[in-house]
């Protein structure tokens, strides 16, 4: 087998068959076996959910709920059961309080344009971290030269770790009306301490969104227990399609917020003179809604669940520990970050050679990395480095791979010297 990537896993998680319910990671990238190492930016697919969605799309289809025929009302339960899924894989007290929307990327822009401006005030403050990236940061940006929201900046410590201490001084004054981080992040891999978050953003009158684009993939999130206010994530990332996020608020928060946005299936009422919102969620979810995509998701959700996000998690701390040996032992190479609570995501240099040469090289080897700064250019500065690699894995990712990255990232070493 060209490159070595033997499957292995850990305890009773079967990688080798997880593997097989992937077809993509059989193929070949340049006549190499296809290393994927890149499922932070967005996960390869089971055929359990391509299969779902092309059955939808060949025997189920039909605009949701306003058809009175027996195709529209299979194919609303169809969403509806959607909207469950993913009110018992986040723990919510009731499907009500999920709204799909196309993205992570829209659930934020969604609570920064109707609670940003519905609910808070001018003069007061959104909170956010050097680690966000940019889908966290620009709409606050946005909503900040609009309504004159003053946005603060929490501290990363040289660990990659969330300054608490500093986060906790930007909260004093009380004047702070929403923190936003993320729960887990796409450059660093860290995992922010979200509860403890949660304490000292409620603590100081605050509301906590926490940004769980990556979070979500690789361990349980029980939304009670994190004790947040909002939490965003996206369906591609959790081996589901594109086009499809969620966004979990409290209901007396997201009752308490303007809709982001007009037209079909948010409304109760409309005249010329005005109109009357639909209750939550529909209130949020304008327009034709991604119905095909939501069955992928459900399909996703029943995916990892079958599997367990306990086991999913054990896995991929093993890979992580034994990532963190072979990677720190490639002489000239930088990880960014070493914190102490991290996920499967390693940004890093190399001496002599620049991210995008880098990743070209280790793509003739058949390892598809990521390159660049990966929507985090304010995290990237204050590492003090212009671009990095980033490998970033999935359930299917192996031992086997981990180590066939480092020899890969050796041989490039002495290419670029």
């Amino acid at each position: 087998m060209d490159g070595a990537v033997a499957p292995k896993g850990t305890g009773g998680f079967d990688v080798a068959r997880i593997r097989q319910d992937f077809p993509i990671l059989s193929r070949k990238q340049r006549g190499k076996d296809l290393v994927f190492l890149d499922s932070g930016a967005s996960a390869q697919k089971p055929r359990q959910v391509v299969e779902a969605m092309t059955a939808m799309m060949e025997t189920g289809y039909a605009n949701v709920h306003r058809g009175a025929y027996l195709l529209s009302e299979r194919a609303t339960e169809a969403y509806e059961a959607a909207r469950r899924a993913v009110a018992g894989f986040l723990n919510a007290r009731s499907e009500r309080e999920i709204v799909f929307t196309g993205s992570s990327t829209a659930a934020i822009n969604l609570v920064a344009h109707s609670y940003g401006r519905g609910v808070l005030k001018p003069g007061q403050a959104v909170l956010i971290s050097e680690m966000e990236h940019h889908a966290n940061l620009v709409p606050w940006h946005m909503l900040r030269m609009s309504h004159g929201i003053e946005l603060r900046v929490a501290r990363v410590t040289d660990a990659g770790e969330l300054d608490l201490a500093d986060l906790e001084a930007k909260l004093a004054d009380g004047k702070v009306g929403l923190v936003a981080v993320t729960h887990m992040s796409n450059v660093l891999g860290t995992v922010t301490p979200a509860e403890r978050i949660a304490k000292l953003a409620h603590a100081h009158g605050a509301k906590l969104l926490l940004d769980g684009s990556q979070a979500a993939v690789h361990r349980r999130v029980d939304v009670q227990a994190l004790d947040c206010d909002f939490y965003v994530f996206t369906g591609h990332k959790l081996y589901g399609p594109t086009g499809i996020g969620v966004l979990w608020g409290r209901m007396e928060l997201l009752e308490s917020m303007p809709p982001f946005l007009g037209g079909g299936d948010m409304i109760s009422e409309v005249t010329l003179e005005g109109f009357l919102p639909a209750p939550v969620p529909a209130k949020f979810e304008a327009g034709t809604p991604p119905i095909v995509e939501a069955v992928g998701l459900h399909a996703a959700i029943d995916y990892v669940q079958a599997i367990g996000m306990p086991a999913i998690e054990a896995h991929e701390r093993h890979l992580v520990d034994h990532a963190m040996q072979r990677l720190s032992a490639v002489e000239g190479l930088t990880l960014l970050g070493h914190a102490q609570d991290r996920g499967g995501v390693f940004a890093f240099a190399l001496d002599n050679a620049h991210a995008h040469d880098l990743a070209t090289l280790l793509d003739r080897a058949g390892i598809a990395v990521r390159s660049g700064r990966h929507c985090a250019e304010p995290l990237h500065a204050r590492f003090n480095v212009e671009s990095t690699c980033r490998a970033s894995f999935g359930l299917y990712t192996t031992e086997g791979e981990v180590d066939y990255l480092a020899e890969a990232l050796g041989k490039a070493r002495e290419f670029f010297r």
